[in-house]
């Protein structure tokens, strides 16, 4: 047992988690472009293979908080490895389903696995690295979650026309074996101090509030907002929540320290990652305009989808080192800053847009959000007492799935309002029965409301900095390094 922080294998702990992170990334975008292949192999209906990514994501959404705390309690080693086994085997379980509803059911246990990878493994990197070191290494783990998501669409799409759809999951187990080889020789076993005690009643409630709002969110585009059953998936989430910190606030050993929250650097930064995050997530409008207007192929479609990706992953790892040197509270200001002018200049794309000009506008969004994140998880992370770094991890990661799901619909209802109604078409007309002009149109609003939600987000982080460069003068004098 490790009772003590060391950093001597820091870079293999990396390697090992960063396995365990891509598989979980990976296998969330990859199985997205087999869904119609999965329609015709498994002789089902749309509604119901749609539940094989649903399943996924409902799991992973609701487990994670409860992950979490149990790996302050227990130790995150464990869990992390009885994840990274779970989301193996449900995988190769994958491969080999007979049926869409053993798939579907096989999904939701390779859920429960991702949930306990997602949940801890940058609480694992933040243990294994130095203070002066956290955000170059927060940083390399972005770059992984964008491998993850940039090589899904294409791996899936090859492995599917190659292969067949059950490759897209039986490619998981020599990753997944190594991977639990590496995180068992390398990860620090560090165990909390003992005498802790599970709050199950508010894990059952915070889990509760989860799935229905993650249902209200997936369903909501499709059945429509005004539907009775979605109003009461969003009512029962909101009542959820507002029990939840009730029961929280008057318990001595609560799911997730509700202290953690009176810090407003630490509440800004994870709201402000839920924002970018929302912006991301709309990304998922573009095909239309890279299908229906501009007439590209799906290769080319994939290929230009990963400049933000690819834009991502390279500027992580530099803005996670500069904030190590110069402070994080500054660059992700900055990378925000960048985001509401790549937001503009996305809303600037018409039908005449050449390659070049695509490439143009859509690099900045990579920019801005990898200058954000590496150095915004770093002041989340920073801000985290030890005993508490496996619920601040699950906070993190629950941001970014929260934003991937409430994006999605959000920038999904502007797009699809506003090409209805400059067309001036019905509501039942789907968007890819409007011409390619009005569908400019509503690429232009969904990215022109974008940066006005990261502009909302400019605005909180600044008042984070200032607060911050109060602390430091208070605490250090003008000498003192920013935030670590």
């Amino acid at each position: 047992m490790q009772t003590s922080t060391d950093t001597s294998r820091k870079w293999w702990v990396l390697l090992s988690v960063a396995m365990g992170i891509f598989l979980s990334t990976i296998d969330g975008s990859i199985v997205n472009v087999a869904l119609p292949t999965l329609e015709e192999a498994l002789d089902t209906s749309f509604a119901t293979v749609q539940w094989v990514v649903v399943s996924y994501l409902l799991v992973v959404t609701s487990m994670m908080l409860g992950v979490a705390r149990l790996g302050d309690m227990i130790g995150k080693k464990k869990i992390y490895m009885t994840g990274m086994a779970v989301f193996t085997t449900a995988s190769v379980l994958c491969g080999l389903a007979p049926s869409a509803g053993y798939l579907i059911a096989f999904r939701a246990l390779q859920g429960a696995g991702a949930a306990m990878m997602q949940a801890l493994g940058i609480a694992i990197i933040t243990e294994a690295f130095p203070r002066s070191e956290r955000g170059r290494a927060l940083g390399i783990s972005g770059t992984v979650v964008s491998l993850g998501i940039s090589l899904g669409p294409t791996l899936g799409g090859v492995l599917i026309g190659g292969v067949g759809w059950r490759a897209i999951f039986l490619v998981n187990l020599p990753v997944g074996v190594i991977g639990l080889a590496m995180v068992r020789r390398f990860v620090p076993d560090w165990h909390p101090p003992g005498g802790q005690r599970f709050d199950a009643i508010g894990a059952v409630i915070m889990f509760a509030t989860l799935v229905t709002l993650a249902l209200g969110l997936t369903f909501g585009p499709t059945t429509g907002w005004d539907d009775p059953a979605i109003l009461a998936l969003l009512a029962g989430a909101v009542a959820g929540l507002v029990v939840f910190l009730i029961v929280e606030a008057r318990r001595n050993q609560p799911m997730v320290d509700l202290r953690l929250f009176r810090d407003p650097i630490f509440s800004i930064s994870l709201l402000t990652g839920l924002m970018v995050f929302i912006i991301i997530a709309g990304m998922f409008v573009l095909p239309f305009y890279l299908e229906l207007v501009k007439g590209f192929g799906p290769q080319r479609v994939g290929l230009y989808l990963t400049v933000v990706p690819a834009a991502l992953g390279l500027t992580a790892p530099v803005a996670g080192a500069l904030s190590d040197r110069y402070g994080s509270r500054g660059i992700s200001l900055l990378g925000l800053v960048v985001l509401v002018g790549a937001c503009f200049a996305v809303a600037s794309l018409d039908a005449d847009t050449s390659t070049l000009g695509y490439i143009a506008r859509l690099l900045p969004l990579g920019l801005g959000a990898g200058l954000f994140q590496s150095p915004n998880n770093s002041a989340i992370m920073g801000a985290a007492p030890r005993e508490r770094l496996g619920v601040a991890s699950g906070l993190l990661a629950l941001s970014r799935t929260m934003g991937q799901v409430t994006g999605i619909p959000l920038i999904g209802a502007i797009f699809a309002s506003r090409v209805l109604s400059v067309a001036d078409l019905p509501a039942s007309v789907d968007v890819t029965d409007a011409p390619p002009w009005a569908i400019v149109e509503g690429i232009q609003t969904a990215f022109t409301a974008g940066a006005g939600v990261i502009a909302v987000g400019v605005v909180l982080s600044a008042i984070a900095y200032r607060l911050h460069r109060q602390r430091v003068r208070l605490a250090a004098g003008e000498s003192a390094p920013a935030d670590r």
